[in-house]
């Protein structure tokens, strides 16, 4: 063999050696998914359901079911489906100690999909949720496609150099050999800037086309980033709040409520008197959502859900709903200073000055993240009648987090299982007005969300006290 039949034999194999070598990066810019927790009002039942994150398909699909202080037991029901067709079904016993009760399904494609759940007593949520499939980035295919090309030229290269009785002919499948490289190192060089796709189910909306192809359907007018905001609607039938969500601009359903801190809805309610109900409503229908009031007092609850839709960011509407009721008001809580709260000791501190500091501190660290926070902080004021309706139509509604320490490395949140935080939760929280506030203080412990209110008077000088 002649000297450049040698050489054109090297750069072949140095070639497929590149090619060989850079294998690994297959990994970079896989989606690999997240687990969903989403919080659920389910009758009588608070429970939070933790989809577990799926990498590839067709897999097995872990639901976990975590329950709380005071949930009767008896049995879920869950079944998955996909354009509507169910497709797995697991029954998920619940024991009357609180705790992660475990489901397994089965999902066979990439895509959206939807947790059906429903209990003995007939009653039924939907949580929507994505499976993810792998995307290869234009980036990557120009890159591997280039040494793939590149390696073909060589090839060609060498059998023309061999065979050929001018080896001058081996040029032509050296100059793609030299294109091909110039794509693929182009390609990786510009990995670092080039964008990622709209994430389906967040930006896009969430089709099968969406989720297996987003850099394809990116340039679709699949959803509009200035959607209008939703109107609320609230009716009392029974003792079951029935949410009523609609498009501030069309009227239909507003159906594209994403997983926010853990939810689909925050919903919270001030009775009468003062008492915090901080619920999750439950999916049965394009922009319908239910929630049972339990043991509820007579008057006007103040209404307040928080929400986020897609491309249209997070957002708090307001409303009141009258309710009747047999239950006996709440008595006016203290300020700050120590108290038990359903049988655990909490001692409130309200710092002075502006911004004040607001801390609980609990018996021992042993807090666990209730909807990805470790505390959570509702203020609502100036008060200035009953505490219901002045809730409803004051001027300041604030719901703030104490969120849970990172951990490095670590890819999910933390969920309810991890009892080791605490013992301290603080706020940092600037009240805007002199008068009388009313604050909740929640946390949980012990599968228990404690739920710690109290009175804050400011004065003008704007120093909570």
């Amino acid at each position: 063999m002649g000297s450049k039949s040698k050489a054109t034999l090297l750069m072949l194999l140095a070639a497929l050696g590149i090619v060989a070598g850079g294998g690994t990066a297959h990994a970079d810019g896989a989606p690999s998914g997240a687990d969903v927790q989403v919080a659920q009002t389910l009758g009588a039942r608070e429970l939070t359901v933790i989809i577990r994150r799926v990498d590839t398909t067709p897999s097995p699909l872990r639901v976990d079911v975590v329950t709380h202080q005071g949930a009767a037991p008896g049995t879920l029901h869950l079944s998955i489906a996909a354009d509507g067709v169910p497709s797995s079904r697991a029954d998920v016993v619940l024991r009357a100690t609180p705790a992660a009760y475990p489901g397994n399904l089965q999902v066979d494609k990439p895509g959206p999909w939807e947790l059906r759940l429903s209990d003995d007593a007939g009653q039924n949520a939907t949580i929507p949720f994505l499976v993810p499939a792998r995307v290869v980035p234009p980036w990557e295919k120009a890159t591997y496609g280039g040494f793939v090309a590149a390696g073909a030229f060589l090839l060609i290269a060498l059998i023309v150099g061999v065979r050929a009785r001018r080896t001058a002919y081996a040029l032509i499948p050296g100059a793609g050999v030299v294109a091909a490289i110039a794509v693929a190192v182009t390609g990786a060089l510009l990995s670092a800037n080039t964008p990622p796709p709209p994430a389906p189910g967040s930006q896009l909306d969430p089709t099968f086309d969406n989720v297996t192809d987003p850099y394809a359907n990116a340039r679709l007018s699949t959803v509009d980033y200035s959607r209008p905001p939703v109107n609320l609607g609230v009716r009392n039938e029974h003792d079951e709040l029935e949410l009523r969500l609609t498009d501030g601009a069309t009227g239909r359903p507003a159906d594209d409520l994403l997983v926010h801190d853990n939810a689909l809805v925050h919903l919270v309610l001030v009775s009468p008197s003062g008492r915090l109900s901080h619920l999750h409503p439950v999916r049965v229908g394009p922009g319908d959502y239910r929630v049972r009031l339990a043991d509820p007092e007579a008057g006007t609850y103040a209404v307040a859900a928080e929400l986020a839709r897609r491309g249209g960011g997070v957002q708090l509407v307001r409303s009141t709903v009258d309710v009747d009721g047999t239950a006996a008001p709440a008595p006016e809580p203290p300020g700050a200073g120590p108290r038990t709260i359903d049988g655990t000791p909490v001692d409130l501190t309200i710092g002075p000055g502006t911004p004040a500091t607001i801390t609980a501190h609990f018996p021992a660290q042993d807090l666990q993240p209730w909807l990805g926070m470790l505390g959570h902080l509702i203020i609502t004021g100036p008060i200035t009648g009953p505490v219901g309706e002045s809730a409803a139509k004051a001027p300041t509604w604030a719901h703030v987090h104490a969120m849970v320490p990172p951990v490095a490395g670590q890819v999910d949140r933390p969920d309810e299982t991890v009892a080791a935080y605490g013992p301290d939760v603080s706020f940092t929280y600037t009240f805007a007005a002199p008068g009388r506030y009313r604050i909740w203080l929640q946390a949980e412990r012990g599968y228990r969300v404690l739920t710690v209110p109290a009175v804050v008077d400011v004065p003008a000088t704007g120093a909570g006290r």
